[in-house]
């Protein structure tokens, strides 16, 4: 039901009683004889009652009075009041009231249902690419082995098209769905970790934390990513496995992963070089200095520090260190 805002010859308010709700009274002018049809076609009332049971008479009086003194009905063009004043056409259902958001509302679950499958259906499809892809690359590397030197005539023509296959990630993640979700499978999650960061822990002065090596082998595994909880557990094992990395976690908790080839004694010698040509440094100087993350940084220093080369300085500045005189001046 619909009425028009010019047929409203003003309003007024009732407030709320005893088991009365507040009503608000809109007052009409009489019915003009082109009216559409409603639930009655006369009534010998002039007025009607709007009931609000849960508050929001004070706001819809409010912008009804607003839209009484602008009167902005006035001002709509003829061709637009000639449209609403003409009746229902055949085979068009108006939706009004709660139906009316019913249908919306189903409306748009269905868009959104649509827009899910469909994105489903991409995401399938890029999966089926990868594996496509996957399979010509080993079985191009494969043709690299055993083809005649004609086929390659240079060595570093091997060597830049093999480095093209690499940077497509790891060619056969290890997943749950081939070898379960026990022992096995974190064993062999172990064995391809310490394939694929070994180059990378070169690169990086031999450690990387653990948040470093998530988001690179994620970034190598591609769709195929893996939670944390799986790369702890795996990284716990490489070295009962004899690999060349391993995983060190630190007396404050953080966890690394470094060569079986880094020492420690090296590292703390480096720290203490490098602190005592400055006089001094914080976690965050050391860092720039070195190139690595201040979190490994400072783990660094504090290393060096439990073994007495370095001694610190914790005040309102922040925490800094010094060589340890004790141990380098007679």
């Amino acid at each position: 039901m619909a009425i028009p805002l010019s047929q409203v010859v003003f309003i007024e308010e009732q407030a709320a009683g005893i088991g009365k709700s507040a009503k608000i009274v809109v007052h009409l002018h009489p019915a003009p004889s082109n009216k559409e049809p409603g639930p009655f076609q006369s009534s010998k009332n002039s007025y009607i009652k709007l009931s609000f049971k849960e508050h929001g008479q004070i706001e819809f009086y409010r912008r009804l009075s607003e839209e009484m003194t602008q009167r902005r009905w006035e001002n709509v063009p003829v061709s637009q009041s000639l449209q609403t004043n003409k009746g229902p056409q055949p085979g068009r259902v108006r939706a009004v009231g709660i139906v009316g958001i019913e249908r919306k509302l189903e409306e748009k679950r269905k868009e959104t249902d649509k827009n899910i499958s469909e994105a489903f259906y991409n995401l399938c499809l890029l999966i089926y690419q990868k594996k496509i892809t996957i399979e010509i690359s080993k079985e191009s590397q494969s043709k690299t082995v055993f083809q005649s030197a004609d086929a390659f005539p240079t060595l570093l023509q091997t060597i830049r098209f093999k480095s093209y296959l690499l940077s497509m990630g790891i060619a056969n993640p290890v997943t749950r769905e081939t070898y379960g979700s026990g022992t096995q499978y974190h064993m062999q999650l172990a064995k391809q970790l310490a394939g694929i960061l070994q180059a990378p822990l070169e690169e990086r002065g031999g450690i990387m934390s653990l948040t470093e090596v998530y988001c690179l082998v994620n970034r190598a595994r591609g769709m195929e990513l893996l939670s944390p909880e799986d790369l702890v557990n795996a990284c716990k094992m490489l070295e009962a496995l004899k690999l060349p990395v391993r995983l060190r976690v630190f007396d404050s908790g953080v966890m690394v992963i470094e060569l079986q080839t880094h020492k420690e004694e090296e590292m703390v010698a480096s720290a203490l070089e490098t602190v005592s040509e400055r006089g001094s440094l914080t976690s965050e100087e050391f860092a720039k200095l070195v190139g690595m993350s201040v979190l490994l940084a400072k783990e660094r220093l504090l290393l060096a520090e439990k073994m007495g080369h370095l001694c610190r300085d914790d005040s309102v500045e922040g925490l800094r260190f010094y060589p340890n005189l004790f141990m380098t001046q007679n």
